[in-house]
């Protein structure tokens, strides 16, 4: 259930015999042909739809993240690295504060993942308290489907393409473009990003069929879900 389909009171009685909660996060970035909210969308979207069988909530999806490559792209805004970790860690704590106790972090962006580590340090001072970490694009289960139809997935290819992210009249290239190394990317400054990539994405084709890219969002829900009911220690 998402939290702002709820008021404070139902999530009280909630906290009375359950402690779990899912954060998504995402991140606010160019995605070539696709909507700048793309990371942001699925993060929320995948943990929601997991999420809902089991009435575990779910709060908003953390829309900035980490992405200072992209900063030539306009509505690209990024948070340091020491930002993002104290937002992580003061999300957790606040909502520690209020009796969740095991926390699972759906990330929808790369980059975020200082805020991993950040979620990992923060629980190990705080006993009986969890933190899961799970980029879900490329968990092992879903990453064998996304592998099982298309090597080159990647940013703002076929693999982010879904009806939820696309933008009405946006055409899409029909072409296979040559991927790109995420490596030198993510060393270079703005500008060299934005000549190294031009439309943004990372290559491989920008769409494949929907039943393909649906076969990896189911995958990727179902591993969600299965995490939220026994990713626990001890669970």
């Amino acid at each position: 259930m998402r939290v702002q389909d709820v008021n404070w009171m139902q999530l009280e009685e909630y906290l009375r015999g359950d402690d779990r909660i899912v954060l998504p996060f995402g991140s606010i970035e160019q995605h070539g042909y696709l909507s700048l909210g793309v990371d942001m969308i699925l993060s929320e979207r995948v943990a929601v739809e997991a999420a809902e069988p089991l009435g575990v909530p779910v709060m908003p999806s953390l829309p900035y993240g980490i992405t200072p490559y992209f900063a030539a792209y306009p509505g690209s805004p990024t948070l340091s690295v020491e930002t993002y970790q104290a937002v992580v860690r003061e999300l957790l704590e606040s909502l520690h504060g209020q009796g969740f106790r095991r926390f699972l972090l759906v990330n929808g962006h790369g980059g975020n993942d200082p805020g991993g580590a950040a979620a990992a340090a923060w629980a190990e001072g705080r006993p009986g308290a969890q933190v899961v970490w799970h980029n879900w694009w490329n968990g092992p289960r879903t990453w064998a489907v996304v592998q099982s139809i298309d090597h080159d997935a990647s940013h703002a290819s076929w693999l982010e393409n879904f009806p939820w992210t696309r933008l009405a009249g946006v055409a899409l290239p029909q072409e296979r473009k040559q991927m790109a190394d995420i490596a030198t990317m993510r060393e270079s400054d703005p500008a060299d990003v934005r000549t190294l990539l031009g439309d943004g994405s990372l290559g491989g084709l920008y769409e494949r069929p929907d039943d393909e890219a649906l076969r990896v969002w189911q995958a990727g829900v179902e591993e969600v879900r299965d995490l939220i009911e026994s990713g626990w220690s001890g669970a």
